[in-house]
């Protein structure tokens, strides 16, 4: 009997338990804002702002104030410093090691066991229930799972406090049965170094039976890539036969989806999107039909919206989820059983349908390219991005993309440096088509573009291979969750990529 059938079992209840979120979505939500108050209510944070006599939601706006990370940061430091019930009830031990914020290199987002429990572990266990569900088939539990995980940050511990990638507490706090069913083994899969974990996982890996991967898609690349290397294969299936999902999330899968079906070329592949950031589990691909993302509703996560035309503004319309409406794009707003409080998380989405709550990603609060009034977001450069590679053949790696403001000839266009993985015959025909289809996508970009009376038609500029790693290797952020920012206001991340990229070239033609 194979062993999946016998594991799926336990996954029954959970799969019809799920079936709730389709109709009763505010009633989900509702109790979750609920338990979340009950719990702190003795906290610091909850007894300043009345928790105990909020009754429901309108009561918890009144108390309760929108926050950045740079309000809670106060409270978060002192918590990492060893003082308790200030967010959340107890102590918390462990914190996620993200991106930085204006005033600092880094943010340490706090997770409790509590939120570890009801929204990491139980996204993790939903992500398998809906594939067990869409898949019944399934064997993905008659071998390995090759889950690519991030690493502690020891350097920022504090009196005790635990610092790491959410990849890496997931790693080490998780489950021991889990182990019997994943690779690589704990001590490499919390490796600091990626260059040395990437060879490492590819030998520990490469004559196990895996079945399935995990992972954000970039660095997965990277790590596959090294497998195909060292096995001298073409296909991945020939090395891991049985392999049938990849999990991913962390950055979007478009750009990466040929590199994949190019490595992985069995019919009966499946590929399976999550939204799981340092802040919480929020989002699964419960349909392999449809690219949106089902909204987990009774995890630890209570979740309002603000319209992005009204983000920035002194009072700006919010709305809880049962106020949403579909194609409209929202910064989203969480509080969370990890002490997060009204907290802007920083990420765009848009609701593809309300029952059930529905949704993609489309980018976030601060990439995106409104130099000029074209409101370009990242939902729109990896559409535009993926039919400029289907028209052409080309494939793209890594890519960002800034504003040039003006140039000698008092000229203002969109400027993408692109590494290309198979580039296109023409770079002309390919920024054409990019810049047509973008324009079909977003009228405020098309409006800009009309003539070339105030958006110039944008200008291209390959990247060498391996560039965008390199830079992250550089900013001491290669592996893990990293990503590369794909669209800015600014010419900050775009100079720096195009100076590494100019010094490159003029290394190889001396060394030449």
């Amino acid at each position: 009997m194979s062993l999946t059938r016998f594991i799926g079992k336990v996954f029954v209840p959970r799969q019809k338990a799920l079936e709730a979120h389709i109709n009763n979505g505010e009633a989900l939500q509702k109790k979750v804002l609920k338990n979340l108050l009950y719990k702190a209510r003795n906290t610091e944070y909850g007894i300043n702002h009345l928790f105990a006599a909020t009754k429901g939601y309108e009561d918890f706006t009144v108390n309760t104030p929108i926050n950045s990370y740079e309000e809670l940061k106060a409270d978060i430091d002192r918590m990492r410093h060893g003082e308790r019930d200030i967010l959340w009830p107890g102590r918390v031990r462990w914190y996620a090691k993200s991106s930085g914020t204006t005033n600092d290199k880094s943010k340490f987002i706090p997770v409790s066991p509590e939120g570890l429990k009801d929204t990491h572990y139980q996204g993790g266990t939903d992500c398998v229930a809906l594939y067990l569900r869409n898949n019944p088939k399934s064997r993905m539990f008659d071998g390995k799972g090759l889950i690519l995980g991030g690493s502690h940050s020891p350097n920022y511990n504090i009196a005790g406090s635990l610092v790491g990638d959410l990849s890496a507490i997931l790693i080490e706090n998780i489950n021991p049965l889990v182990n019997f069913v994943r690779v690589p083994q704990k001590k490499t899969a919390l490796l600091s170094d990626f260059e040395i974990k990437r060879d490492r996982i590819a030998r520990e890996t490469l004559n196990k039976r895996v079945t399935n991967l995990s992972g954000v898609p970039s660095w997965m690349l990277s790590v596959l890539t090294r497998v195909m290397e060292l096995s001298g294969k073409r296909h991945l299936e020939e090395v891991w036969p049985d392999i049938e999902v990849f999990f991913h999330g962390g950055v979007a899968f478009t750009p990466y989806r040929k590199q994949y079906e190019s490595l992985i070329t069995k019919p009966d592949m499946h590929y399976m999107e999550t939204y799981n950031a340092s802040e919480g589990f929020f989002g699964i691909q419960s349909d392999p039909t449809d690219k949106s993302m089902l909204l987990m509703l009774d995890y630890g996560v209570f979740y309002e919206f603000i319209p992005m035309d009204e983000f920035g503004r002194e009072n700006p319309s919010i709305v809880p989820l049962w106020g949403v409406k579909t194609g409209v794009n929202y910064a989203m707003v969480i509080s969370t059983s990890c002490g997060l409080w009204r907290y802007v998380i920083g990420d765009t989405v848009c609701f593809t349908s309300t029952n059930p709550y529905k949704f993609i990603i489309t980018g976030r609060t601060k990439h995106f390219i409104n130099a000029f009034g074209e409101e370009l977001i990242v939902d729109n450069a990896e559409q535009g991005l993926a039919y400029a590679c289907r028209e052409t053949g080309a494939c793209v790696s890594e890519y960002t993309a800034a504003p040039v403001f003006m140039d000698g000839n008092a000229k203002c266009r969109h400027q993408w440096l692109i590494e290309f993985s198979r580039e296109p015959a023409d770079l002309k025909e390919f920024t054409a088509i990019l810049d047509r289809r973008i324009q079909e996508l977003n009228s405020d970009y098309e409006a800009k573009r009309y003539k070339d009376i105030t958006l110039q038609h944008p200008e291209i500029i390959p990247a060498r291979r391996n560039l965008f790693n390199d830079w992250l290797k550089l900013k001491g952020k290669l592996g893990g969750q990293h990503k590369v920012p794909r669209l800015s206001n600014s010419r900050d991340i775009i100079e720096q990529l195009l100076r590494l990229n100019r010094e490159n070239v003029v290394n190889n033609t001396v060394n030449g």
